[in-house]
């Protein structure tokens, strides 16, 4: 690609969630003229979130997409370029981060705030997709209020999974917990958690064969992978819990990561072991996961990219 056609930006942000969207608008407060590539899901896990209850300043709740609207408005209103494309390739060897579009566009950027979120793992159910955000859903501290004196199903053997199920079990009537093997991968501590949670029952063996209902979840069809008998769950609430795959693939190589994959950053900070690269939001928070806490680290990442901008004197 000739030199010409190089593009030269002071601060790139990958991503689109709260986490991109918020470093998008205290970056351009700080005349850093921001560049944001939304990837393939402008305005991440929230465009398919229904109701948002839990965000501060939105007493009577919003819905996902919405909320993701306003604040990519935000970043219009400030001046935030935004461009719809996906950046597909990196090269971070020298002090100007080197990165490149889907359409091969080279971009030239001294500081670069990484905000490509993770994506959460399903079944891979027609049912689930069908059924998402109509009692289908994968997170319980999101969704699980809309569920108080409910029946509802969790699937998962994780400590995520366990976590949750325990906190849907102070919310609703009656959980039951979905373990595909005869045992869970959980600690011991949460694993004694849902023992002892009195309207918590552990189906052993056991998988989801069909989430049952046309504009609700009115039921799940599941069978034991051992005797393979089936049977039905009256359930008006379905979650999966069986992890999230944080969206860094591109970054292998070139970034600090968790044997999770999440990238690495210093605590309390937005900082990588690349200098001038930071990162925020879901893509290195495996603990939270909530949009309030992804908008505050994309705002750590953008004072930080300003003041890391304004030691080396390019601002």
């Amino acid at each position: 690609m000739s030199e010409k056609s190089v593009e030269r930006l002071k601060c790139l942000i990958i991503g689109s969630g709260p986490a991109g969207y918020t470093a998008a608008i205290y970056a351009s407060r700080a005349n850093l003229s921001p560049v944001l590539y939304t990837g393939k899901e402008p305005g991440g896990q929230l465009t398919i979130t229904n109701d948002v209850e839990n965000y501060p300043g939105y007493p009577e709740g919003i819905m996902g997409p919405q909320m993701m609207e306003d604040f990519k408005n935000q970043a219009l209103r400030f001046g935030t370029d935004i461009r719809y494309e996906l950046i597909e390739k990196v090269d971070f060897t020298g002090p100007v981060h080197k990165i490149w579009s889907e359409t091969g566009h080279e971009i030239h950027a001294d500081a670069v705030i990484i905000a490509t979120g993770a994506s959460a793992r399903w079944l891979g159910l027609e049912s689930e997709q069908k059924l998402m955000n109509k009692g289908v859903s994968a997170c319980a501290v999101c969704d699980g209020f809309f569920f108080r004196g409910q029946e509802v199903a969790i699937v998962g053997a994780g400590d995520t999974a366990a976590e949750e199920a325990t906190y849907l079990a102070k919310l609703c009537k009656k959980v039951h917990l979905l373990v595909r093997r005869d045992e869970m991968r959980a600690s011991k501590i949460m694993q004694d958690r849902v023992m002892n949670t009195p309207n918590l029952e552990v189906h052993w063996n056991t998988e989801t064969e069909e989430i049952l209902g046309t504009d609700g979840v009115e039921g799940i069809r599941v069978v034991n992978n051992k005797s393979g008998e089936k049977s039905t769950l009256d359930v008006t609430g379905f979650f999966v819990a069986i992890g999230h795959k944080p969206n860094t693939e591109m970054f292998e190589g070139w970034i600090d990561m968790e044997e999770n994959k999440y990238i690495k950053t210093v605590p309390g900070r937005s900082f990588t072991n690349v200098e001038g690269v930071f990162a925020c939001g879901d893509a290195q928070d495996h603990v939270y996961r909530q949009a309030v806490t992804a908008a505050g680290t994309g705002c750590m990442a953008a004072l930080d990219a300003e003041r890391y901008l304004s030691e080396k004197g390019i601002i």
